[in-house]
């Protein structure tokens, strides 16, 4: 699963980085960002296709923990779910709509995952994963807009994608976040309704993943010494 991230860049940083995006309205994300300790339920910059303009992107907000449009209530008694798996996100009610038509792209800079080391659940070796060269990357994720029935608000959220892990990740868990190259972020988010051949592991050795202290177990620290090496 995925169910944390790492944001070491600014959010002008972050659109620079990703500058074939119109900045849209995140401008007013300024102060979130960097963000060391990413949780869900938090509003993120996402890219998604420009519906106004096909063809070009756009940075919009979002929440972590995807509500379906056609669901009645945006709380429907559980926690919203934050992941979707590749192999069934075509055909789950929850997730096919969003898959077909709306999917966007997730900036960051890394994420974290932990490693149960002894199997029972127990005694779990936190780690963080970017990009070994240290540069930000795109995970594919897929998108709804919810309007309040009453109030007629719309409340945006979304979903990352994931898939079997690659050699790397492998070694300390069973899945990973489906990991976009640059060369297919246009076609995630364009109106391919199944671009089913992206969803795969990204390649092993370009990602690097390190030890670190068990701080980033909760979202409330969110320092930028929860990315430091953990000590032997």
């Amino acid at each position: 699963m995925c169910g944390r991230v790492f944001v070491r860049s600014t959010l002008a940083e972050m659109v620079r980085g990703f500058s074939f995006a119109d900045p849209g309205d995140v401008g007013a994300l300024d102060n979130s960002f960097p963000r060391y300790n990413g949780a869900p339920s938090l509003i993120y910059p996402v890219i998604v296709q420009d519906e106004a303009q096909k063809g070009s992107a756009m940075f919009v907000q979002a929440k972590w923990g995807l509500v379906p449009s056609w669901q009645k209530e945006a709380a429907s008694g559980r926690p919203p779910p934050v992941n979707a798996r590749s192999e069934t996100i075509a055909t789950n009610g929850l997730f096919k709509r969003a898959y077909a038509s709306r999917r966007c792209l997730v900036p960051i800079d890394g994420y974290f995952e932990w490693h149960d080391i002894h199997g029972t659940g127990k005694d779990k070796q936190p780690y963080a994963i970017a990009m070994k060269d240290g540069s930000p990357f795109a995970l594919a994720g897929i998108v709804d807009l919810w309007r309040n029935p009453e109030t007629g608000e719309l409340l945006r959220s979304f979903a990352i994608v994931t898939c079997a892990p690659n050699e790397l990740m492998a070694t300390i868990h069973d899945r990973m976040p489906v990991i976009l190259a640059p060369v297919d972020y246009q076609r995630w988010i364009g109106p391919d309704a199944d671009p089913a051949e992206l969803m795969k592991p990204f390649p092993a050795g370009l990602m690097t993943m390190w030890k670190i202290g068990r701080k980033v177990g909760s979202p409330r620290n969110d320092t930028p010494d929860i990315l430091d090496p953990a000590e032997p």
